[in-house]
């Protein structure tokens, strides 16, 4: 097994029934040179085995990137285009788990957005504005018929005319239960 440094590669030859020639190992690193931009330039450990076996030729990469392992085995006539085919398909394994990556670290809420959410105060309310209501007709009942009228609405209070004594009054809810009666 040979250990050859190449920028931030480490590659890792293993040659079964076949001698891991110079030739070989130029054309697998110029093709893993052409992929190394999906390592970030970290450095990599990629163990390739070639192999060859009644005339067919295997080769098997095995990348140990990240936390993760990549590996990828072709088998063909050629030991050449076999490394080529690998050398591929641990690119497309390499492209798929980087774009996880982003697309994981694209979902995150970023840190400044949550502290400018917390910093953030609510403006001070406005103060209370008067607001005119629609006129409404100031009938002529007793309390008792005021109160009566007033269970049945949404409203606390009701604007009345007494019809006892024919001066303008409001009844009113109270948080006990009963009703408050104002007279001027």
């Amino acid at each position: 097994m040979d250990r050859i440094k190449g920028g931030f590669m480490i590659f890792e030859y293993t040659g079964r029934h076949i001698e891991v020639t110079p030739a070989l190992r130029s054309h697998a690193e110029q093709h893993f040179s052409r992929i190394d931009h999906l390592f970030n330039g970290k450095a990599t450990k990629a163990h390739i085995i070639l192999e060859v076996e009644r005339g067919r030729h295997r080769s098997e990469i095995i990348v140990n990137w990240r936390n993760d392992v990549l590996t990828a085995a072709t088998s063909l006539t050629d030991m050449y285009q076999s490394l080529s085919q690998s050398i591929d398909k641990i690119e497309k394994q390499a492209l798929k788990l980087k774009n996880k990556v982003i697309d994981k670290s694209h979902r995150a809420t970023r840190a400044s957005s949550i502290v400018q959410k917390v910093v953030e105060v609510e403006p001070a309310p406005a103060a209370p504005r008067i607001i005119n209501e629609n006129r409404y007709v100031v009938k002529p009942v007793t309390a008792e018929e005021a109160a009566m009228s007033l269970v049945d609405e949404d409203n606390n209070f009701l604007v009345f005319t007494n019809a006892e004594n024919q001066k303008i009054s409001v009844i009113y809810k109270r948080k006990d239960g009963n009703f408050g009666l104002i007279e001027p």
